[in-house]
């Protein structure tokens, strides 16, 4: 499989968990590099559903190395809760799953400070999970932030935790918030601490040990192109690079040492939370909703969703350099007589063929479309390429050729076996 970084090339929630379970048959060690749990990744097997935040999804097979890169930031209580529930499933995770040392941590004062200033903005929010993820990524830019490897050196931890505690209650009470009582934080992630320490590791001497011996690595992304900070649809993104850029930096390894980007998008387009979405149809959302599709892994929330939107999907293949798609839930769209595609957009007298900077213009673009005929067909019982109706393949050949990279996975339903390699 050699070296291969998975991103999402829409707003997440592309169906990456299902294509990461997939893709972890043939792959020696998977990393997770960036984000905390306000990334959710979704994988059924036969009747049993796992719910991934923080471990990778490469847990779910037998003998796989999973790793949580020094990119990640970690709420260690909410992890110490995911392996915990993994081990009542089942699923063996000793000697398989390490924990960068590196990797910063999320506190109560981060999700108090995201929720108060998510409420301030009022109608001008970004939609955040409200999981302190923003606030973990602005302590570590301000080198500020503590890490694993303080967490597991009891004396250091409650030296520097009473201090951010501190700090933190001053802020929080400008907001008019009730203070965090340093007793009950840190008792919670002191056992939080005592259960990770066996988990902890220095990750990039891990990783490039790997390479060294040749093993196939996967690089897991989570949220999706235009939720990266520096790439997305800013001010609505998240707080972590999630272009295949993260890949490297939140795992220590370089860029020469990867060989494929595989990019994962649906046959039509979603996004949960604030922020432009071009191609949003309130019909689309209706069908999907109803059909029990499209509420957020994390959070819940309905996903606002609309026709498949190749002038994104062409930005994000340039801006990662996807070489292979995965197109998922390519049965949601079953049902319908005519599927719209995005093909431009229009905004006052100016045509885009990529996505605009700026976040207002992107407000005011108007799609452009053509459109394709359905099949009006199930096709989740489709094994093979041959199996797919014929309107279906020519849609999945026309969605390659907009995006301008290879088709190389149709995924037809949320189980393993509902996956057609090309």
């Amino acid at each position: 499989m050699a070296n291969t970084i998975l991103i999402g090339a829409q707003w997440g929630d592309e169906g990456k968990g299902k294509i990461i379970d997939v893709l972890t048959e043939d792959a020696d060690v998977v990393v997770r590099t960036q984000g905390g749990n306000n990334a959710g990744h979704t994988v059924l097997i036969k009747a049993q559903k796992f719910v991934l935040h923080l471990v990778p999804s490469g847990i779910l097979r037998k003998g796989k190395v999973c790793v949580i890169g020094n990119g990640v930031v970690v709420d260690p209580v909410s992890l110490v809760s995911e392996m915990e529930g993994l081990r009542k499933l089942g699923v063996k995770y000793k000697g398989n799953l390490f924990l960068s040392e590196t990797a910063h941590l999320v506190f109560p004062y981060h999700r108090e400070l995201d929720a108060q200033r998510e409420t301030l903005q009022g109608k001008n929010k970004i939609g955040t999970t409200k999981r302190g993820i923003g606030p973990a990524y602005g302590d570590k830019a301000a080198r500020t932030g503590l890490r694993v490897l303080d967490l597991i050196q009891p004396d250091r931890f409650k030296q520097k935790l009473e201090l951010k505690i501190k700090e933190n209650n001053e802020v929080l009470k400008a907001f008019g918030a009730k203070p965090l009582l340093f007793k009950n934080v840190h008792e919670e992630y002191r056992a939080a601490g005592d259960y990770l320490k066996p988990f902890v590791a220095n990750t990039v001497v891990l990783l490039h040990e790997a390479v060294r011996k040749g093993k196939d690595i996967l690089f897991e992304g989570a949220q999706g192109t235009f939720l990266d900070i520096d790439h997305g649809t800013y001010p609505f993104v998240t707080s972590s690079n999630t272009t295949a850029g993260g890949a490297c930096t939140g795992s220590g390894i370089p860029p020469h040492r990867m060989d494929r980007v595989v990019g994962v998008m649906k046959a039509y387009t979603t996004r949960v939370g604030e922020g432009p979405l071009p191609t949003e149809n309130a019909e689309v959302a209706d069908m999907l909703h109803a059909m029990g599709r499209e509420f957020g892994a994390t959070t819940g929330r309905p996903r606002r969703c609309g026709w498949f939107d190749a002038v994104a999907t062409r930005h994000a293949c340039m801006v990662n350099g996807i070489d292979e798609l995965a197109v998922t839930n390519i049965d949601g769209l079953d049902s319908l007589a005519s599927i719209k595609v995005c093909i431009g957009y229009r905004c006052d007298t100016k045509r885009y063929e990529f996505v605009p900077n700026d976040t207002e213009a992107l407000n005011r673009c108007e799609p452009v479309y053509a459109e394709f005929p359905g099949w009006e067909a199930s096709t989740s019982s489709a094994r093979k390429w041959k199996d797919l109706p014929p309107r279906t393949r020519s849609y999945l050949k026309a969605l390659a050729e907009l995006t301008g990279a290879k088709l190389a996975i149709a995924s037809v339903g949320p189980g393993r076996e509902q996956t057609i390699v090309l």
